[in-house]
């Protein structure tokens, strides 16, 4: 399953403007994808309420899952960069 590890660098962290471009992204994905903190939360990232309520800040670290296609190595680049801009 491909994954990424990601730390978040967001000014803000993970606030309204990110979390609307991580759903849209993940919803024209055709797989689920997950994001996973490190206290071992998991959310669908097609969810704004469950993403909004992790309150995920600068500093914090994530892994990003999704199913094997040809896409989904495009998908979770395009993720971690709205996470991680300065990666």
């Amino acid at each position: 399953m491909p994954r990424r590890h990601v730390v978040i660098s967001a000014h803000n962290g993970v606030h309204a403007r990110p979390v609307a471009e991580l759903v849209r992204l993940v919803q024209a994905h055709p797989h689920a994808v997950t994001l996973r903190t490190s206290s071992g939360a998991v959310v669908d990232l097609s969810s704004v309420l469950a993403l909004m309520d992790l309150a995920l800040a600068p500093g914090d670290a994530v892994v990003l899952e999704t199913a094997e296609s040809a896409d989904a190595e495009s998908v979770l680049d395009t993720l971690a960069g709205v996470l991680d801009p300065r990666g």
